[in-house]
């Protein structure tokens, strides 16, 4: 995703993301859009998402924005222009972003967690609303993911897999109202509501489990030598399904929360 710094599969990504999209479409009806408007979306993907924003915005435009060039193509292939004529896609980082009031809103969804230092993004953000426009993010808040990362602080930790942690920072910004609402209005932002949503993410069984830390945790993974980083996988799946077995049907619950953020240029 954008200004992430990771080597991303697209492919993995688009079938391993479910319950980021679901989320997803539940944040798009919050914009009440029109079907006129121009937007931005930040950390696109697999264009999933922001294709489905074109869909209702068919007297506007929609841009996705993504660093990982893997997620463009796969935007660009999936919903080309032929069949999407007012959606683009197009690499570029939410740090550095170079539009100049050109939307109406800036969408973004499970993205920005990936980004430690939110002032760049909030500026550029505040540069590409025209006034009037309106800002929608969701990304991991505080809180977000707290018993599934243990098991990775304790496998990092462990003599099996340590020797290739040393010196790893946590690579996640999960924040709270009281830093992101000061950010905005640093940035010219009104903030019209800030909130931390708990959420429940649900994955089929080891399967599912490992599809989405295999797809999600690249900053552990990518430390670990090629031919050891599906055992690693394999073992963060088990050591969390022996503390949260899976339901009667099959499905694992890992706990997440969502920072949730609804601000407007004047």
């Amino acid at each position: 995703m954008s200004g992430t710094g990771v080597n991303w599969d697209a492919a993995e990504y688009a079938r391993n993301s479910g319950a980021q999209q679901e989320w997803a479409r539940e944040l798009i009806t919050k914009l009440g859009l029109s079907g006129r408007e121009s937007v931005l979306d930040l950390g696109c993907g697999d264009g999933k998402v922001t294709a489905e924003i074109a869909h209702r915005v068919p007297g506007g435009t929609v841009v996705g924005v993504d660093s990982s060039e893997d997620m463009i193509r796969l935007s660009r292939e999936a919903f080309p222009p032929s069949r999407h004529p007012n959606l683009r896609f197009q690499p570029g980082d939410a740090r550095a972003l170079d539009f100049d009031r050109e939307f109406d809103v800036v969408f973004s969804n499970a993205t920005l967690h990936w980004v430690k230092d939110h002032g760049p993004v909030l500026k550029g953000t505040a540069r590409s609303l025209r006034p009037g426009g309106r800002i929608l993010f969701q990304m991991g808040g505080r809180g977000n993911g707290t018993e599934i990362f243990e098991v990775a602080k304790l496998m990092t930790a462990s003599e099996k897999w340590g020797r290739w942690f040393a010196g790893f920072q946590f690579p996640w910004g999960f924040y709270g109202s009281e830093e992101y609402a000061p950010w905005c209005a640093a940035a010219g932002l009104r903030v019209r509501r800030i909130e931390l949503l708990p959420r429940t993410m649900l994955q089929k069984g080891t399967e599912g489990l490992a599809g989405w830390i295999r797809t999600t945790w690249m900053p552990y993974t990518e430390r670990v030598p090629a031919d050891r980083r599906e055992a690693f996988v394999q073992e963060a799946s088990a050591l969390y399904m022996q503390g949260h077995p899976p339901d009667a049907r099959g499905n694992v619950a890992v706990k997440m929360v969502r920072l949730e953020v609804d601000a407007v240029r004047d």
